[in-house]
């Protein structure tokens, strides 16, 4: 009895396949002697490559594809680009410079290994013709502290705050006065809950009849951001 062939489907056929498919068969033809890493801090921008050149006339027939981790950012398939939601807006091809992608508005959920691989049709299935990756590193470093002078609560008591924004990881704050840590009131943590970056802020009470010189210090992650304030009698 005469069975009917079953259609063979090209493994590179489907146009979504997640990256671990593609890594795994492009593994077999390419070896991989490093990922280039390029260093970011939020709210700037990024440029990641795949250093990979096309012609214009080409487009029409590869299947581009930018991954992060383990999810789509960009595919472009028939000359037309798709970006998805999470960098929709904001992210874009730059074909003129190695298939470059452009990434806006750097977020710290932005970190992480960006594969770019680029597929021509062979034979009557898209096989994989290049492949290459980009570690992209986002900081977000803490600006100098802003001390504030808020007046005098009681007698000779003054209140100074000290704060400042937009950083990561957790930070912590401390006052310092000729090298030993102070009392201080009212610290508050915060972190949006879009962005992950933190605000914190201190207050410090202290007698106007003495001279004095307090350092405000704010510790994150190995780094550190400080801010002086010196009161005269």
């Amino acid at each position: 009895m005469h069975h009917p062939a079953k259609q063979r489907i090209p493994l590179l056929e489907h146009p979504y396949l997640k990256l671990f498919q593609l890594l795994m068969l492009a593994s077999l033809f390419y070896f991989c002697s490093g990922i280039i890493q390029v260093n970011k801090t939020v709210k700037e921008v990024a440029v990641l490559s795949c250093n990979y050149n096309i012609s214009t006339e080409e487009l029409t027939e590869v299947r581009i594809y930018w991954q992060k981790d383990d999810e789509m950012v960009v595919a472009i398939m028939s000359g037309k680009e798709q970006v998805w939601p999470k960098y929709k807006n904001r992210t874009f091809t730059d074909f003129t410079k190695n298939l470059s992608i452009v990434i806006l508005a750097l977020r710290l959920s932005d970190n992480g290994k960006y594969t770019c691989i680029v597929q021509k049709p062979e034979k009557g299935s898209y096989k994989v013709q290049h492949m290459t990756s980009v570690m992209l590193l986002v900081r977000a470093d803490f600006p100098v502290p802003t001390i504030t002078d808020l007046g005098t609560p009681s007698g000779n008591i003054r209140r100074i705050m000290c704060s400042t924004s937009g950083g990561f990881p957790k930070p912590h704050l401390s006052w310092l006065e000729h090298e030993e840590e102070l009392k201080a009131i009212n610290t508050t943590v915060s972190q949006d809950p879009e962005t992950e970056l933190y605000t914190i802020s201190s207050e410090l009470d202290f007698n106007i009849t003495n001279n004095h010189s307090f350092v405000c210090l704010v510790k994150y992650g190995d780094l550190t951001v400080s801010q002086i304030f010196s009161w005269q009698k």
